[in-house]
């Protein structure tokens, strides 16, 4: 998909100020501690292993007894923040477009038997066809789509999963309140086309699709293979009694002998994977049952028509067979030009896993051992702002590549080479922390003396299972009369 990147409305270095100093406001309690632990993420030379290691770099003027008591004790004022993250310049489609992306990464903690509010998180890639649950905190993170072939992405929201919750209810809400401070921030007015959202296979997309029917929004997303969805409802023919009927025949994934022939056809050329054909389908619709997300709905369920496309690939680079592509669409009556975009934009929502990846190996999300939730939420946001930072930094970072690297243009430097050169551009921009007191640290706890007050352990949450850290009501006695004779 040919996206561009939004031009930057003032200078790059006002700019970049102008949010460090809306970050450091977002900042309400430990903000000097806090401020400047972002700044040794910014300025690290290498990734990032340990919150101690932060402690040492130069841009990071405290102990690491301040550095982990402003993560456990510090405050952030998250939906200021959230209304700052919105209010930057923001990469969009070649039609002006907004495309974003919403998926789900997990902080895994298997170990943290101290640490409240775990859920078993499926894990790929851990072995040969195997997927292992393992406790942890997952993520609902939605970013930006940048530029054609490219590791940017505009991280825009987090949000930390709790136990029980429905992963597609969750990002719906979220993304709902997400387009709502895109609007106010100005990024999307009327007459602008609507804003696409692309999610992969792990979402139900036609219920994401209703629940945000009432926004200015599109949903794209993968399907299984083996789903079977159902036509339009045919025309009622005259004098027939009875019920009128809700759905048509059905449309097998499975089945070529059900599909009929495609509303449009398309072949593309393509440089990785040869020849792309898109097939796709229009007015389809799942069955829809009383179970699952839709139990509590009352009344008729509704009828959510989409188009389906196939997208099917002469090869990929890997070398392995390559398999088709189900993709719905909330959409109807799409031209061909239409369904070539909505398939490219599918394959750059494979960019938000870069982004996943920088966070984790580079930037250090994972690597401190966090006890409590709100200590993570907290390390969480830091971790999207530094991000964001290095994006408002990409036209004034130089590429400082090591020898063996390739040199790569100004407008293409990777997040992590723009990383290198942070350091040189800090003194240019805004640095509102304080320098910190002068201070004795505590005489800690006397020699030979227990911990009396041990640590409280926490099961993992699985399904079915109630949450552990909620409190059971004692019955009232006087609730059933009793017994006598």
């Amino acid at each position: 998909m040919s996206l561009s990147h939004h031009v930057v409305r003032q200078d790059p270095f006002a700019e970049l100020s102008r949010f460090r100093g809306e970050f450091y406001s977002c900042l309400t309690r430990r903000a000097d501690a806090l401020f400047e632990l972002a700044d040794a993420v910014l300025c690290a030379d290498g990734p990032v292993r340990s919150l101690v290691e932060l402690s040492l770099v130069g841009e990071h003027r405290r102990g690491h007894g301040g550095l982990y008591d402003a993560l456990s004790a510090g405050r952030v004022d998250v939906a200021r923040l959230r209304r700052a993250l919105a209010t930057v310049p923001l990469p969009r489609a070649a039609d002006d477009r907004l495309v974003l992306a919403a998926d789900l990464t997990c902080w895994l903690r298997p170990s943290a038997h101290t640490s409240p509010q775990r859920i078993l998180c499926h894990t790929y890639g851990r072995g040969k066809d195997q997927h292992i649950p393992v406790p942890g905190w997952p993520y609902s993170v939605i970013c930006a789509l940048e530029t054609g072939r490219s590791s940017w992405t505009a991280p825009l929201d987090a949000l930390r999963l709790a136990p029980g919750d429905d992963a597609a209810t969750v990002t719906a809400g979220q993304m709902r309140e997400l387009v709502e401070r895109l609007i106010a921030a100005g990024q999307w007015k009327g007459g602008d086309p609507e804003i696409l959202i692309v999610v992969d296979a792990g979402y139900d997309v036609p219920r994401l699709a209703f629940l945000l029917k009432d926004l200015p929004v599109q949903v794209l997303g993968r399907m299984r293979s083996d789903r079977v969805l159902r036509r339009a409802a045919p025309t009622r023919e005259p004098g027939v009694r009875g019920r009128p009927p809700r759905h048509g025949g059905e449309f097998v994934f499975g089945d070529p002998k059900t599909w009929g022939t495609p509303n449009e056809h398309t072949v593309t050329e393509t440089r990785l994977y040869g020849t792309a054909v898109a097939r796709a389908w229009d007015r389809l619709h799942p069955r829809l049952t009383h179970r699952s997300a839709w139990t509590a709905q009352l009344g008729a369920l509704p009828v959510i028509e989409g188009t389906v496309i196939r997208l099917q690939v002469e090869h990929l680079p890997s070398g392995a067979t390559p398999k088709p592509v189900w993709l719905w669409w909330s959409g109807t009556d799409g031209t061909a030009t239409e369904i070539d975009l909505l398939w490219q934009a599918f394959l750059r929502r494979f960019d938000i896993e870069h982004t996943f990846r920088l966070f984790k190996q580079t930037l250090g999300w994972t690597c401190p051992k966090i006890r409590t939730p709100e200590a993570a939420d907290r390390w969480t946001w830091l971790i999207l702002a530094v991000f964001t930072q290095l994006r408002l930094a990409r036209p004034l970072a130089a590429d400082l590549r090591r020898p063996w690297e390739k040199p790569s243009p100004p407008d293409r430097l990777t997040p992590a080479r723009v990383r290198r050169d942070f350091r040189h551009l800090r003194p240019k921009v805004a640095c509102p922390a304080g320098a910190p007191k002068s201070t004795r640290p505590g005489p800690g706890r006397p020699p030979g003396r227990r911990n009396n007050q041990p640590t409280a352990r926490y099961d993992v949450h699985t399904v079915g299972k109630p949450d552990p850290t909620k409190r059971r009501t004692k019955k009232s006695t006087t609730s059933r009369p009793r017994r006598t004779g």
